[in-house]
């Protein structure tokens, strides 16, 4: 189906001007392409997880080991989404992730230039490495909906 630019006007979610690595506690949530349950299913009231759910679940417990400056809350993988609390501590740690650098750009960064340590390019480094894992071990694409 093709995009009416009349009726489908794609904006950031990101807050314009807003400081995403400044210190603080934020609550996340990335959903699958078209809601799509690929990281398994409630039985008995339980979440039991898929080779999908499982992928996201260790790529978002290992967040820490590639941005210092951040410290995981709560988080929960459910079928179709992941809710988690990312805080982020004191900028200085952030320059300890700065000399290791990042391959991925916020939307409200300039091309090449990403903020590291800050809150979209945590979600895109989560989202990109599931992604790879997912097309190396499962041979599938398309995990998840944009923004």
């Amino acid at each position: 189906m093709a995009q009416d630019p009349q009726r489908h006007h794609r904006h950031s979610i990101w807050l314009e001007g807003y400081d995403y690595a400044q210190p603080g506690a934020y609550f996340i949530t990335i959903v699958t392409y078209q809601r799509a349950y690929f990281f398994g299913e409630i039985k008995n009231n339980e979440m039991t997880l898929s080779n999908y759910g499982r992928i996201v679940n260790e790529c978002w417990q290992s967040i820490s080991d590639h941005f210092p400056n951040i410290e995981l809350g709560a988080y929960v993988v459910m079928p179709n989404h992941v809710h988690g609390i990312i805080v982020i501590h004191d900028r200085a740690d952030a320059n300890v992730s700065a000399r290791r650098g990042t391959i991925y750009r916020a939307p409200t960064e300039k091309f090449g230039k990403p903020v590291i340590g800050s809150i979209p390019t945590i979600v895109r480094t989560v989202k990109a490495a599931v992604t790879r894992r997912v097309g190396r071990e499962l041979n599938a694409t398309g995990i998840w909906q944009r923004n």
